[in-house]
């Protein structure tokens, strides 16, 4: 049950990524104490659909702000949509200016 735990670990993190922020796979492996865990965040990701409370993927995109996740959401614009629909831009499959929306968990009192 080991991934379970990391798993729930990973969710509570998400669940902090404020409206109209993003993070990062790294960022929140980071933040767990587990660099170099990233995959492991993003099979969390990939498995969110089923947690209750429901878990804000669509916040978490690679370290480059490419939404890698996109698939997971039931079709290819909706991880899109749903960032837009919080006030973030999207190009190409890759958030506009992403340094100003990336929220680090790790941080002192992150915003």
């Amino acid at each position: 049950m080991e991934n379970t735990s990391f798993f729930q670990k990973v969710y509570a993190v998400v669940r902090r990524i404020p409206r109209g922020r993003v993070s990062t796979y790294g960022a929140i492996a980071a933040c767990l104490g587990s660099n170099g865990s990233s995959r492991m965040v993003g099979w969390a990701m990939n498995h969110s659909h089923v947690a209750d409370p429901g878990i804000p993927a669509h916040r978490v995109v690679n370290r480059n702000g490419v939404l890698t996740g996109k698939h997971h959401f039931g079709g290819s614009d909706i991880m899109q949509q749903l960032l837009e629909n919080e006030g973030i831009e999207v190009r190409h499959d890759k958030v506009v200016d992403f340094d100003e929306v990336f929220w680090d968990p790790s941080a002192p009192n992150p915003e």
